[in-house]
Order: C-alpha cells, then structure tokens, then sequence
C-alpha cells in the first residue's frame, strides 16, 4: 500500500512518519524541501500544496492520502485561504484524478466555530470540499496537541520555569498526546464502517476536558515547578498581540486571529464524535505525557 502524506516535516507529520517506520511501511511525503535525514522508508515529493504537479507525483498509486500539511498560524488573515482551502481542493482534486480511494484529512477544533478565526473558518471550509469529494473520507478535529517536537506549548513551558504560566479567561480544552494522534491517523487508513464518512474529535480520555488552570499547573508539575496561573483578559491578549506583532512581525505567534479562539470557553471534544474503540484508543495519559514532553525538550536543549 502507498501511502501519500502532506505535512510530513511538521510537527503531527513527522510523528505519523514514525509510526509508519516503526510497522515498517513505506510511505510518500510532500515537503517544501527535503529533510537532509530523510528516512529510508520515506519517498519524498518536493514542493507545496500549490503545486499541482507535486500533488500529482504525490499522489499517484496511492492507496490513501492522510492530509495534514496547513498553515495553523499568520498575521494576515487572508494568507489561510490557499494552504487550508485552495490547497484542500487541488488535493482532493488530485486525488480523484489519479482513482485513490481514500482520504483522511487532519482538521481542527477550530473548525467547530469558524466565527471565531479565520484560521477556524479556513479548516471549515476545507472539511466542505472533502465531504464533497465523493472520495472515502474521514476528518479528525485534533484538540490541543502536545509532545516532543512542538513549538506551540514550549513557551508554557518556558514560563513555567519562572514558576507563572499565563492562561487565557476561565474555561476548558481537551489535550492529545501527538503520538496518539498519529497512531490514530494510521489506524483510519483502512476505512470501512463506523469510520468513512465520519468526523472524529479525539481527546486523551480524560472526560470533560482540562481546565485552564490545570494545564498550567499540569505544565508547572512536568517541569517540577509549582505556578502561578494568571486568566488573561481579551483586552490583554489583543494587547500582547499587537505588541508580539511589533516585536516578531509576521513571525509573531500570538496572532489576532489565534486570541480569536483562545478567549473561548469551550474546546473540549464532543463525546458523540468519539473514535470508536474497535479502531482507536489513547493509551499516553496526560500529566506523565506532558513530563515526557518536559523531558524531550530538555535533552534536546529546547528547554
């Protein structure tokens, strides 16, 4: 079976990578531009989701594409539409041309509520074309991911060093180990019932979600430090924002649009979207995930 992925230097891609090697599958990857250790087992496309030649060499022969490759973060609104959106379609597209019968596609909570943030929006309009695909779909509405190589929660980590983890207002999330949503990416590769069609929102088990206030102290215990969880107000997150943009321009990570779906008070997965435990179930419990997190950055001199 050829598998086609987009995404794989990313953070979730390269996790899905790992899982493939470990079973020993062999797998194609888009990338931008080719990692200098590639693996063996990995047959890489160089170019983007813009470029549909690229897409087609991807493609071609696949049994199935498990799409990940998006732009999550942008000071300019309008740069989500090509890579989440238009991307989205040539995919598709490209898909269907060469007869793959099969498409897993990695969306986003924030699809959930796409009047929060045009990166949400984005993701919701992506999920439209591959439901209208006619190919054998499934989406997953990964929540917040954490584990070894992510950048996006390794500032929490920072701050908790200094024992203070600044939160967003009162409210709650659900959290997923990256290593079970990868595992879960390879295990909807086949398809069939109760999973075609189907969008899944995955979690770590642990029901109703996380409080804020106990993933910063959950972050404070990894790192072996007890904090202080100051809830930032909407008015302060547009501040910090503004001031990051001045500091980082278009590098800057705490974007408008991201205090958009930050403020909400609710990104917990939806029970009724559960993967079915005939197919998937995580087996990394949070707070020792987020210790091995703590680990990793560690040793690899992130923290």
């Amino acid at each position: 079976m050829t598998i086609a992925l987009t995404g794989g230097t990313g953070f979730v891609g390269q996790a899905v990578l790992d899982v493939l090697a470990r079973a020993d599958r062999p797998a194609r990857a888009l990338a931008r531009s080719v990692p200098k250790r590639a693996g063996s087992r990995v047959e890489w496309i160089q170019g983007s989701l813009s470029d549909r030649a690229a897409l087609d060499e991807l493609v071609e022969g696949a049994e199935v594409v498990i799409h990940i490759a998006g732009l999550t973060t942008s000071t300019d609104l309008r740069d989500f539409e090509q890579p989440n959106v238009s991307g989205t379609f040539e995919l598709v597209e490209a898909a269907k041309a060469a007869g793959v019968p099969r498409f897993v596609f990695v969306s986003s909570l924030a699809a959930r509520a796409p009047g929060l943030s045009a990166y949400g929006a984005s993701k919701a309009k992506a999920e439209t074309i591959v439901a209208a695909s006619g190919l054998d779909w499934t989406v997953v509405r990964p929540p917040a991911v954490y584990g070894p190589r992510d950048r996006d929660m390794l500032d929490l980590f920072k701050a908790a060093r200094w024992g203070v983890v600044p939160m967003p207002p009162e409210g709650r999330t659900s959290l997923i180990h990256v290593h079970d949503l990868a595992e879960l990416l390879v295990a909807l590769i086949p398809g069939g019932e109760g999973v075609t069609g189907e969008t899944f929102e995955p979690d770590d088990g642990h029901a109703g979600g996380w409080t804020h206030r106990e993933v910063a102290k959950m972050i404070g215990r990894a790192v072996g430090r007890r904090v202080w969880v100051p809830h930032l107000s909407r008015k302060t997150l547009e501040r910090l924002s503004r001031l990051d943009l001045r500091l980082r321009g278009n590098k800057a990570k705490l974007t408008a649009d991201r205090v958009g779906y930050m403020v909400h008070p609710d990104w917990v997965a939806d029970p009724a979207r559960k993967v079915p435990q005939s197919v998937w179930r995580p087996r990394g419990p949070t707070r020792p995930g987020l210790k091995g997190t703590a680990r990793w950055y560690r040793k690899n001199k992130w923290l």
